[in-house]
């Protein structure tokens, strides 16, 4: 990166382009699980990551949902991100994407649309990519059930590991992540007439209730900032039948593994309250916690890039929420989170994009991306890319 200046001059050159990409990215709806939308998706990305990259991507097909990935022999970094969103199939028709100003909105816009279009609008800033890799999954926002694998494979053969999900609002870089864990409770009763013989029925609804009231202990009991949240709920079939059966999912959040280990024990050791019914707990720990040792060396680099180009200082940030780089963290590779675009709102109508950071972020990537695959980088000092 000799001329820094001239990088970030020339990703603002960029800054139409990618606001029209972001416009048909965010379009090109992408929910979980919707196969025929996330094929679409893929379709749209495959053509500009080829663009930039000049190689075409392996599209790896897990349970029908497909994931691309562009891999490099010698894979000094890898950037990783995803391309299926939280919102339902028609979300766009009632919140389409939208600029006015400097703010863009729309579904998936911040997380992690954005974050993608900066990415390959990085990439193109670059001369020489072979030793880059890149891989976009589908399937993020629903537990990276069929990506954990493949991701973990392309991090353990990568010198480092660049995550492009969306910053902070006020532009900091993750450094640490906490930990997730999810479960489903689910309760077998016995059902009746709720009008003439509420007696004679095992109320699913009551017994998960109590559970409910159980979990939310589970945290108060911790100063650790551990989160124990009941979610999705389900119970009974009409307004007079006593339920036979109900479920409840359950969102867990730690800064450790130990607690994430704690509160497991407790929710495996729940036991039926009511007599005669059955209960069923399934899942367990997804990811652990992102550690900021890890990412100490790439934000220091990240950092000395910030002040060549000019930009902001750059802040390294705990956040609570969990991302596939948990994953790349949990195997010792360096890995360096909240790459992507600076806005907020994630999962919510009120998701924005400020776009006045659009260019400096994609210079910013860019010039840590570089200094990565030249004979000094993270990635060779560390010696986690395997042979």
């Amino acid at each position: 990166m000799d001329h820094p200046r001239a990088l970030l001059g020339a990703a603002r050159r960029l800054r139409e382009d990618m606001v029209a990409r972001l416009g048909a990215l965010v379009t090109s709806e992408s929910a979980p699980g919707s196969l025929p939308h996330l094929v679409a998706c893929a379709d749209l990305l495959a053509g500009w990551g080829t663009e930039v990259l000049r190689r075409s991507p392996r599209r790896v097909v897990v349970d029908g949902l497909p994931h691309l990935l562009w891999s490099a022999e010698r894979q000094d970094v890898l950037l990783l991100g995803h391309f299926d969103t939280v919102f339902p199939i028609g979300t766009i028709r009632s919140r389409p994407f939208t600029v006015r100003g400097n703010i863009a909105t729309g579904p998936g816009v911040c997380d992690m649309k954005a974050g993608i279009v900066q990415m390959f609008g990085a990439l193109s800033l670059i001369a020489d990519t072979s030793a880059v890799g890149v891989l976009l999954t589908c399937d993020e926002e629903s537990g990276s059930v069929t990506s954990r694998s493949l991701i973990e494979r392309e991090a353990q053969r990568s010198g480092a590991v660049l995550v492009c999900e969306a910053a902070t609002p006020d532009g900091g870089v993750k450094v640490a992540r906490k930990g997730g864990s999810v479960y489903r409770l689910t309760v077998q009763g016995r059902a009746a007439h709720a009008g003439t013989e509420p007696h004679r029925g095992v109320n699913a609804t009551v017994e998960v209730a109590h559970h409910i009231l159980t979990l939310r202990t589970l945290d108060a009991a911790a100063s650790t900032g551990t989160s124990v949240t009941p979610t999705l709920l389900s119970a009974g079939t009409t307004t007079n039948t006593v339920p036979e059966r109900a479920s409840v999912a359950v969102d867990v959040r730690a800064w450790t593994s130990a607690e994430l280990d704690r509160v497991d024990r407790a929710i495996r050791g729940l036991e039926p309250v009511l007599t005669e019914a059955v209960l069923a707990v399934d899942g367990g720990i997804n990811r652990h916690p992102m550690s900021p040792e890890l990412a100490r060396p790439l934000l220091s680099l990240a950092q000395d890039v910030a002040a060549r180009l000019g930009i902001p200082a750059l802040t390294g940030a705990h956040v609570s929420g969990a991302s596939d780089g948990n994953f790349t963290a949990a195997l010792g590779v360096p890995t360096l989170d909240g790459l992507g675009a600076v806005g907020g709102g994630a999962h919510t109508p009120e998701e924005y994009v400020d776009l006045d950071h659009l260019p400096e972020r994609t210079a910013l990537l860019a010039g840590v991306v570089s200094r990565l695959t030249t004979p000094a980088g993270v990635g060779q000092r560390t010696g986690h890319r395997e042979p």
